[in-house]
Parts: C-alpha cells; structure tokens; sequence
C-alpha cells in the first residue's frame, strides 16, 4: 500500500487543484470565468492555484484581447496531464488495494 502513496502528487492534494485539473482535462482551454464559476471560488484563490500549477509545469497561460476586454485562459501542458493521470491512478490503486484487505 505505501508504494501506491509514494505516487501521490502533493501538487493535486488542494481540492481546488484537483478541480482546476479536472476542470481542464474535459474542457482545455478554458478561461478564468469559466474555472471562478465551475469550482465557485474568488479571484483571489483561484489565481494563487493557478499560479502554483503553473510554476510546477503543469498548466499553459494565454493571455488575450477579446474586444476591449482581457481574458486569460488555461490549458494543461503535456506533463500536467502526464502527472495529474498518474495522481489519479495512484489514488485508485490505493482505494483498490485497501477495499481488497
């Protein structure tokens, strides 16, 4: 069982990253409304987790004009997506292998 926890990435333990990692992995890109409004969070927290999922490579930041208005969007890069799966399949393994004990 423990091997499983080695695998788990602090970078997604936040339930908010996890969120914004779910969020992008049905729906890439998507801008920062539309991130605010799914996981219901102010700008302030929202771009904090941004910022830290960014500085780890796992997102890409595109900053744009529609109009006159600025709108930011955000992608997973390859190794965000790379890592969040692996997360995910050490989270699963972890429930497998404890509801087989």
């Amino acid at each position: 069982m423990n091997d499983y926890i080695n695998h788990i990435n602090k970078d997604f333990e936040s339930r908010v990253r996890l969120g914004i990692m779910s969020v992008l992995m049905v729906s890439d890109p998507v801008s920062f409304t539309v991130l605010k409004e799914s996981l219901h969070l102010t700008d302030g927290n929202l771009a904090s987790h941004l910022r830290a999922l960014e500085e780890a490579g796992y997102l890409r930041v595109e900053k744009q004009f529609v109009g006159r208005k600025p709108n930011t969007v955000y992608q997973a890069t390859l190794a965000g997506t790379e890592a969040f799966r692996n997360h995910l399949n050490a989270l699963e393994q972890l429930v497998l292998n404890t509801k087989s004990n």
